[in-house]
């Protein structure tokens, strides 16, 4: 098999003072960091979608790039996408992917016929995957692209599309068992609503609840032992998705029993919902629900998903500080849930915006684990709270006061202001940047 990206080397680790636009500075993927490869800790995945499929395609333009990669009619176009997935994964030693069940084969005029084109990609996927080492993060089910998902998929007023949308992802479950995936992504991409003069918001929400329940008892049936996901997004396409944030989802799936469902959290859908890439982890680590990550970044100018690569390394350092808390990625990843923009559309873009966006986390872990060794970012917080080890604050948390012991307590106590210390913002982003700036 000819190489598609013939031009391109595996690009290597060269350390951080290296000029070779195909090279990493900080990646360096076989590096042992804590009893184990650099590569295992951060598990970085190749989403097919962006990668593989997306041709630069906006509400205002056609298509700038030609992600055919030779082929010549609809499954050896599919075919030749996978070719170019392998080899990219290959070059840039990333040991996963990830992917839609319309991103790897066409769709048919029926259902059937979509399953079939399915069931062939899957068999020349699983031929790659043998040939390569390389492994499934997790699959999903477009919901969301067809006509007839226009009103949701699992929260659609009409039984059924919900039908359709169960067979979809019964068929999507069954190809992410058979690749070994360790992870299934539900993603709402409509599930949410425009207008509340049409909708009757409970019946949707104990549809979606019965969905997840019902095609999630299939995946187990089946042999699944990797985790379920659910991808909180707050807004676009509709005005309101049930899907807001981390805190709802957790929320819904609190109410409907589904204790099994942990969070795949996107960077960009984090700010679109006004909160930081590491306030979401971080609500989802608290509550037991972190699982894994879609890495991308948003323009604070723009309000919508623009799914850019991540290279903000104050971004990367704070998450991978909550993925360290969380005690690193068991089932889950880092998904690169991004494009290249626009006008950067030959197959080099790629490559470039794959290195900035590993390096960046590449980074962001350094950093994070130094800050770890450094430890007075952790000393601080410890301190900050140190009231609640002892005296008082272990008789509210034990549940030994009551509220009448509590007025007391603070009667004979007096003013607590002489209590109250300062949060040392300045002082802590100062050590993090000296931190950063002395690696």
């Amino acid at each position: 098999m000819s190489e598609i990206f013939a031009s391109i080397p595996k690009i290597k680790y060269e350390g951080k003072n290296s000029r070779n636009p195909f090279a990493f500075r900080f990646y360096n993927p076989d590096e042992i960091i804590d009893g184990k490869p650099m590569r295992e800790h951060l598990k970085f995945a190749m989403s097919y979608w962006h990668t593989l499929c997306a041709e630069g395609t906006d509400m205002f333009g056609r298509a700038t790039s030609d992600k055919s990669f030779g082929g010549k009619d609809p499954l050896d176009i599919y075919k030749k996408k996978a070719d170019a997935g392998f080899e990219l994964m290959d070059k840039l030693s990333i040991d996963y992917f990830c992917f839609h069940d319309r991103d790897i084969a066409p769709e048919g005029a029926t259902l059937s016929e979509t399953n079939a084109y399915l069931d062939e990609m899957a068999d020349y996927i699983a031929s790659l995957m043998k040939k390569t080492g390389k492994k499934l993060l997790w699959g999903t089910a477009n919901c969301f692209n067809h006509p007839r998902y226009m009103h949701g998929a699992g929260t659609s007023p009409y039984a059924d599309v919900f039908a359709y949308a169960a067979a979809q992802i019964k068929k999507a479950i069954e190809v992410t068992v058979k690749l070994g995936g360790s992870g299934y992504v539900y993603w709402g991409g409509r599930e949410g609503y425009e207008t509340l003069l049409n909708t009757d918001m409970g019946l949707e929400l104990d549809n979606m609840a019965r969905l997840l329940r019902m095609t999630s008892e299939y995946g187990r049936k089946i042999g699944f032992k990797g985790d379920f996901y659910i991808e909180p997004k707050p807004k676009e396409p509709t005005k309101h998705q049930y899907d807001f944030d981390a805190a709802t989802v957790i929320g819904f799936l609190t109410k409907y029993k589904l204790d099994e469902f942990k969070l795949n959290i996107e960077a960009n859908h984090a700010t679109l919902a006004g909160h930081t890439f590491a306030h979401e982890l971080a609500v989802a680590r608290i509550n037991g629900r972190f699982g894994s990550i879609d890495a991308n970044r948003g323009d604070m100018l723009l309000g919508w998903d623009t799914d850019q690569f991540p290279t903000d390394v104050y971004d990367t350092t704070l998450a991978m500080i909550e993925v360290l808390r969380a005690g690193g990625f068991t089932n889950g990843g880092l998904n690169f849930d991004a494009k290249t923009r626009r006008g950067s559309f030959t197959p080099e873009d790629i490559f470039h915006a794959y290195i900035s966006g590993m390096d960046a986390f590449a980074l962001g872990f350094r950093v994070a684990l130094a800050l770890r060794e450094d430890g007075t970012i952790d000393k601080f917080i410890a301190d900050r709270y140190s009231s609640w080890k002892s005296g008082i604050g272990v008789d509210i948390i034990s549940g030994k006061a009551t509220i009448e012991d509590l007025e007391a307590y603070v009667l004979s106590k007096g003013e607590v202001l002489d209590s109250v210390g300062s949060g040392r913002q300045e002082y802590l982003e100062n050590v993090l940047n000296s931190v950063l700036f002395n690696l």
